[in-house]
């Protein structure tokens, strides 16, 4: 996501366009995946030490590409809304004066829900997922469709990063990811990999975010950094409910996730 970030707003500084910006996030994602698939699905390295290291050379590498647009700021960010509904009491200002991204967000989660569970492709990236011994043996190359899904899934992580410094905070600051991409990975297991749910808790983490500047612009009288912390406090209260259930997290997970495979072994 930081790389993505950095991506996405040097794109959008140099060319004046948010659009390409995100597609230079999304292409940013995507090579960063890419290098990780690569050294775990076919150089059969451990994957939890990989993904550290790439996190690792993430925050490095984007910190030091983006010195030049350290001090750099975008123009004032266009507004938008939904003729019609954006002027509805309370509701169409937080439903419908939205930049268009979060409706393509919401867009992408339905289109991957029916992708999963509609259509002959989803089914086998499914049951790659469950048991890649059987979707080998019925012909199909798992290690590739492994590496195409997590480039996908790297392209979204790049579009969420350049959402970050295009339109959430129009700028470029070192580490300004500030931990929402684990928040994001907790996201997963709290919404048992189910795209629907993922949807609704984004909502309610994002919820808790939004909260402490309420707070703080209704005056409450609660210290800045303890409201800061609320939504990293609520990713830990909500893993820890759920992890007091292993059953239930089995039973919705990927049974082969994190599991390498070696065709012919």
């Amino acid at each position: 996501m930081l790389v993505a970030a950095i991506a996405g707003f040097a794109a959008t500084a140099t060319t004046g366009s948010d659009w390409l910006g995100f597609a230079a996030g999304m292409g940013a994602g995507a090579l960063m995946a890419a290098a990780f698939g690569v050294l775990v699905i076919w150089l059969n390295t451990n994957q939890y030490a990989t993904g550290l290291a790439l996190s690792l050379f993430g925050s490095g590498f984007s910190a030091f590409v983006g010195i030049g647009f350290a001090q750099g700021k975008l123009g004032e960010r266009a507004s938008f809304a939904v003729p019609g509904l954006a002027d509805i009491p309370f509701v169409g200002l937080a439903l419908f004066r939205q930049h268009p991204m979060v409706y393509v967000a919401i867009g992408v989660a339905a289109t991957l829900a029916w992708f999963l569970y509609r259509s002959r492709a989803g089914l086998v990236l499914r049951a790659v997922g469950e048991s890649p011994e059987s979707a080998h043996a019925l012909g199909y190359p798992v290690r590739r469709i492994r590496l195409a899904a997590v480039c996908a899934g790297g392209a979204l992580c790049g579009l969420a990063g350049s959402y970050l410094s295009v339109v959430y905070s129009p700028l470029w600051m070192e580490g300004m990811v500030a931990g929402k991409g684990w928040i994001a990975l907790a996201l997963t297991t709290f919404a048992t990999w189910r795209p629907a749910r993922v949807l609704l808790g984004a909502y309610l983490f994002g919820g808790v975010t939004m909260l402490q500047f309420y707070l703080q612009g209704q005056g409450v009288e609660v210290a800045s950094q303890f409201l800061s912390m609320l939504p990293y406090v609520a990713t830990i209260v909500v893993l820890v409910l759920i992890s007091r259930n292993a059953d239930f997290i089995r039973i919705n997970m990927p049974a082969s996730i994190g599991k390498p495979f070696h065709p012919g072994a």
